[in-house]
């Protein structure tokens, strides 16, 4: 109730304050825009146009600053381009001409005039309507003792007296006191669609291509990483157990007719340098999408996931349906990731990791009981969970104080 009584006052204020808003500035920029264009020829219109544009700017950030508040969202401010270092006084003094948004904020200002009429006088008369009908009550017994006064209930054939016009009133208010929050809403909302279309549109557009190029910036990132390490990882271990096998293979050919039981020991050796080397090919495998994610799903890959983890994990996987390849990898990797990071350096005795579907985004939560103080700063393994996430629009969450326990929520979009 609270909430919604909040909600009513401040989309009551931004109407009400929207008509001398709207009345100053569209007396003011019209009168620019006339002036400035009516003498264009005569070389002065274009610095009274430029002056207009700053004017309708500044209007135009006020209104920026109260939208947050009616549509429950921060909005994007839009990025007015500067002169060049450089620029003599006359391209500094016209640059506004040649900003799309400062045009935008000029058309805002004009158009948001008969929108503020309307949305302001709907709500006075709802709240007059409301506020007085609820009140008649009070005052009708001095209104209904006026000579010649006839009360709408009387003139609509209802009858007359103070009790009919006190129930009839009553109903009428009761009306409007019903729909007076959805109707002021209605209002507010239509004049900060005006304003978001106009003065945040192009910024939006302009936070969602620098998004995109992050993510993409991101992904790249995090895939020339994940390459980089499995080199790496692949040159310092089996590569390097396969040289060996290869050798201790040609040392016990040489040896076989010439020392049978010194043959026996080297190829028994080689067979342990081969497990061994599987062993290492099957925990780097763990961070690329095994077979078993594409043919059955998230669910048993996390499963198989888990049972290969050597600190004990408590699964639960609420989800069931198929997503796209890029989805199922990217969950897979993330928890594969963060399992190994928990079995290398958490020195924790119990971890769980959760999977569930909320709204059109999956969350996967892993925690543990070790010592604590991961964090995604650049440098640390989690950094390219993190660049791996932006690149699908996801987000990385970790929370792990020193001492412990560490919990790492990634939210990937699947809608």
């Amino acid at each position: 109730m609270g909430f919604l009584l909040r909600r009513l006052g401040a989309d009551t204020r931004y109407t009400l304050l929207g008509l001398p808003m709207g009345v100053v500035s569209f007396a003011i920029l019209i009168a620019g825009l006339s002036a400035g264009g009516g003498s264009i020829p005569a070389l002065v219109g274009l610095p009274i146009l430029a002056v207009t544009l700053l004017v309708a700017r500044g209007f135009a950030d006020v209104e920026r600053r109260m939208l947050p508040e009616i549509l429950a969202r921060p909005v994007a401010r839009p990025r007015y381009p500067r002169a060049p270092q450089g620029a003599g006084w006359v391209r500094r003094m016209l640059h506004p001409l040649t900003s799309g948004q400062s045009w935008l904020d000029l058309l805002h200002g004009i158009l948001v005039f008969p929108i503020a009429i309307a949305t302001f006088v709907v709500t006075v008369v709802w709240w007059a309507v409301a506020v007085s009908s609820v009140l008649y009550p009070l005052y009708g017994w001095i209104t209904g003792r006026i000579p010649g006064n006839k009360e709408l209930p009387e003139l609509l054939g209802l009858g007359d007296g103070y009790l009919v016009n006190s129930a009839f009133y009553l109903s009428v208010g009761a009306v409007f006191c019903l729909t007076l929050p959805g109707v002021i809403r209605g209002s507010a909302l239509l004049r900060a669609g005006i304003g978001r279309a106009l003065l945040t549109g192009v910024a939006e557009l302009h936070e969602r291509i620098d998004d995109l190029t992050e993510g993409r910036a991101a992904a790249v990132s995090a895939e020339a990483g994940a390459l980089r390490r499995l080199e790496r990882d692949i040159h310092d271990g089996p590569q390097q157990r396969l040289v060996y096998l290869a050798m201790e293979l040609s040392r016990a050919q040489r040896q076989l007719h010439k020392d049978p039981q010194a043959a026996h020991a080297t190829l028994a050796e080689a067979i342990t340098a081969t497990r061994e080397t599987l062993d290492e090919l099957r925990a780097l495998s763990r961070g690329i999408a095994p077979p078993i994610l594409s043919d059955r799903g998230l669910a048993p890959a996390l499963a198989a996931l888990a049972g290969r983890c050597t600190v004990p994990v408590e699964l639960d996987v609420q989800v069931v349906e198929r997503y796209t390849a890029v989805v199922e990898n990217t969950v897979y990797y993330v928890a594969a990731e963060a399992l190994t990071n928990i079995a290398k350096h958490s020195r924790a005795q119990m971890c769980t990791l959760s999977l569930n579907r909320t709204g059109d985004a999956l969350l996967l939560s892993i925690g543990d009981d070790g010592v604590g103080g991961a964090h995604v700063a650049k440098g640390h393994g989690l950094a390219g969970l993190a660049d791996r996430l932006r690149a699908v629009d996801g987000e990385l969450v970790v929370q792990s104080p020193a001492g412990g326990p560490t919990l790492i929520v990634a939210e990937v979009p699947c809608g």
